[in-house]
């Protein structure tokens, strides 16, 4: 199958004066011919919904899987990740608004097929694909056909989103999902309503389906801003949420911001802030919190949850030292680690190497 700039959509419906309603995010946008969805890559053609963005990406780059971040799940491993444009938020904090906010379809430079991308990712050792940079919720139809090409060649897929999918679509989206980092961007609505001009509830109903209804490996990252969602009120409610409906073992990544996009008026996240919140959250109960964007070792270490004893030490992408066996248990007392592992050797490391496709394709 070619990139196309139609391709048929799933997940919506007609409406009786004519529109289109989308069904794949909670925004159930309501589309006149010719009118693009909030997220500005699906759109109303001819009376059919199409995705605007299959086949076309802002570029390619191979990275370690710690950047995600995911820390449970083969460390160590790089991972082909990539994005295309548009997003079905509207955070004005946004790192990647370059690309989560463009409507220029003109930044979609590299063209590829899913089996380009299987290829790709087998040809350069990757263990798995991330969908990431934008949202993949937004292009879950050619995210969908790119895993199921992955799958084929034994390559996993990751899902780095902020969870805002219908329950129509979440299913189908997430099978085709190996791990998902979800980002919960705060444990507040008005945060939610005010800096993203989206809803909590449904962010927290995709939490919870994952952990209890799929066989995703979740791990969960909230970047904390300094004045808006770092109080210890609402980092305890966050923590103790987490504990009490996702379980203990689930990873949460706490990450610094900077200034970027509509908040550079914002100060940088502090360290200790990180530390912080880090500490807050391992009161509560969570047995694997983790710092982000930040060199600490000491947020970056992953510790047995039976014995205490140190599995991974890593300072920031970089892993320093590493105790568990092929199987994911701890190599002093046999517990296992909640996590996907396999054989460990040599990490893939901090590199950012950026790649093109269409080199991937058979003479």
């Amino acid at each position: 199958m070619e990139p196309s700039s139609n391709h048929p959509a799933r997940y919506w419906h007609a409406l009786d004066d004519g529109r289109l309603q989308c069904d794949l995010c909670p925004r159930y946008c309501h589309l006149h011919e010719g009118q693009r969805g909030a997220c500005f890559v699906r759109m109303n053609d001819g009376g059919r919904l199409v995705l605007t963005t299959w086949g076309r990406s802002s570029g390619f780059c191979i990275d370690p899987i710690e950047k995600k971040p995911l820390n449970h799940f083969y460390p160590g491993s790089s991972v082909l990740s990539f994005g295309t444009a548009g997003c079905n938020l509207a955070c004005k904090f946004c790192q990647n608004w370059d690309i989560s906010k463009s409507r220029d379809m003109d930044r979609l430079m590299d063209q590829a097929r899913p089996d380009d991308i299987a290829l790709a990712a087998q040809r350069n050792g990757c263990r798995s694909v991330a969908f990431t940079y934008n949202d993949p919720v937004i292009f879950a139809e050619y995210a969908m056909d790119i895993a199921d090409a992955c799958h084929e060649r034994g390559i996993a897929t990751v899902a780095v989103t902020a969870g805002y999918i219908t329950p129509d679509a979440r299913g189908d989206f997430f099978s085709r999902m190996d791990a998902a980092n979800v980002d919960l961007k705060a444990f507040s609505p008005a945060f939610y309503r005010q800096l993203c001009g989206a809803d909590l509830q449904p962010v927290l109903d995709t939490l919870v389906w994952l952990r209890h209804h799929s066989d995703v490996w979740l791990e969960i990252t909230t970047l904390l801003i300094p004045g808006h969602n770092d109080s210890e009120a609402e980092l305890q409610a966050l923590s103790r949420w987490v504990r009490s409906e996702l379980g203990d073992e689930v990873p949460l990544h706490f990450t610094a911001f900077h200034p970027d996009h509509k908040m550079r008026d914002v100060p940088a996240t502090p360290p200790e802030t990180l530390s912080r919140a880090r500490r807050l959250a391992q009161d509560a109960g969570l047995k694997h919190v983790y710092t982000g964007n930040v060199h600490d070792p000491a947020g970056g270490t992953t510790r047995c949850g039976q014995c205490g004893e140190v599995l991974i030490v890593r300072d920031w992408y970089r892993i320093l030292d590493y105790h568990l066996t092929a199987e994911g248990a701890c190599s002093h007392c046999g517990t296992r680690l909640a996590g996907r592992f396999g054989p460990y050797g040599k990490p893939f490391g901090p590199r950012r190497i950026p790649i093109a496709i269409h080199a991937a394709r058979p003479a």
